[in-house]
């Protein structure tokens, strides 16, 4: 199974999609199998740089915190 083939969910993965959609028919009689493989390496692009987008923005509100938790005590230790 793979996720909906949309492409605005998909644009990386959109001239695949495209291929595969032109043959409904086809994947019955394993004429798509190599564009499952394209298509399925495509999604796993997908979802481990949304993870690791995921895991940045986490660490940079980690970072956030920190910094302002560091311009509140130089502020207080500046007055």
């Amino acid at each position: 199974m793979h996720p909906p083939l949309t492409f605005h969910m998909h644009p990386m993965c959109a001239e695949i999609i495209e291929q595969f959609l032109d043959h409904p028919i086809g994947k019955f009689f394993g004429e798509c199998t190599e564009l499952k493989v394209k298509l399925d390496r495509c999604f796993q692009v997908g979802v481990s740089s949304f993870v690791k987008r995921k895991a940045n923005f986490g660490q940079s509100k980690k970072l956030r915190e920190r910094l302002q938790v560091l311009r509140k005590e130089a502020a207080e230790n500046g007055q």
